[in-house]
């Protein structure tokens, strides 16, 4: 399935109007609810199809020097992520404006791009061994900021719809974190769990900006609420635990860096328990007829919708499945 912005379509009903062969296709991304999309396949791994799927037509096609790993676009810009390069297409007219050359090895094709068209940046890793992320503005064509947002390399990003906040994970995937954009200072900080370590597959804000959930490898997703806690009147505690939480407030250069940090970050607003564990998956935050909904794509083909309450958070439930 592909979610176009405007609703729901079924990836195969549409690549099998432009392809004569879907199986082999790897890459497949929809400018929102246009009929614009660009495809990569296997057969192919270094060539991009742009085409429009509803007339049946291919629009133009652009081969590159090595495979592409990502492709990302929006109304302004469209970005193709090879391993050690970044092509900055026109969407307009698909000539290329710009070429980021020699960036750091980047295997997974990690990168995101702004779909506001005011802030319309792109984030990619700045490092292959720690979390930095370089933040290029693609319409000045200029880099702007460089975010070190983890000591470990990273694993995920994601802008939300107005391209001012930044999500970041890293490969540790324990600890979530929010960015302002362009400037890079940290507005929030999540704690997925202590535990274990996990391979966070994807963020993703919600149109609003106030919920950002996060799929891993694990059954678990999380969905974290954006909002800034207000102080409270002081009261006395009454448990050794208060005390004890009390005090890392009052006196935190005491105490090591990362356990002043531990307690000062925040938890899950909301959860959902997928059925499955392990299968690679990514998810989306949207509303569906003004109700708040998180969508789970597996690897398996399994869509999975389910519902959130915006004020009480908690678990929620499964609502749809689809295959």
């Amino acid at each position: 399935f592909l979610w176009g912005g405007g609703g729901l379509c079924p990836t195969s009903s549409f690549l099998s109007c432009i392809c004569n062969d879907t199986e082999d296709v790897c890459i497949v991304e929809r400018l929102f609810s246009s009929s614009l999309v660009a495809i990569v396949s296997l057969r192919a791994p270094r060539k991009l199809k742009v085409c429009h799927f509803k007339k049946g037509t291919e629009i133009c096609n652009y081969s590159y020097s090595n495979t592409i790993l990502a492709v990302k676009l929006n109304r302004q810009r469209l970005i193709v992520c090879l391993e050690e390069s970044l092509y900055i297409h026109n969407i307009r007219d698909m000539k290329v404006l710009h070429t980021i050359r020699e960036t750091p090895p980047n295997p997974a094709g990690l990168c995101s791009l702004s779909i506001n068209n005011d802030n319309c940046y792109l984030a990619y890793p700045g490092s292959a061994t720690i979390g930095e992320v370089q933040v290029f503005d693609t319409i000045n064509l200029r880099a702007t900021n460089m975010i070190p947002a983890h000591d470990s390399p990273l694993a995920a990003l994601a802008f939300d719809a107005s391209g001012t906040k930044l999500a970041t994970a890293s490969e540790k995937g324990t600890v979530i974190r929010v960015f302002s954009i362009p400037e890079g200072q940290k507005l929030f900080e999540f704690r997925r769990g202590m535990k274990r370590c996990v391979s966070i597959s994807s963020l993703a804000f919600s149109m609003d900006g106030m919920f950002l959930s996060a799929s891993s490898n694990t059954e678990t997703v999380h969905i974290f609420k954006l909002e800034t806690v207000k102080e409270k009147p002081q009261e006395e505690p009454t448990t050794w635990t208060g005390y004890f939480v009390e005090t890392i407030r009052t006196f935190p250069n005491y105490l090591p860096a990362q356990v002043t940090e531990m307690f000062n970050q925040g938890r899950a607003f909301a959860t959902v328990r997928l059925p499955f564990c392990g299968h690679r998956n990514i998810c989306a935050l949207a509303t569906i007829q003004k109700i708040p909904r998180l969508l789970v794509a597996a690897a398996d083909g399994y869509l999975y919708m389910y519902n959130l309450d915006p004020q009480e958070g908690g678990e929620c439930t499964l609502m749809k499945q689809h295959k």
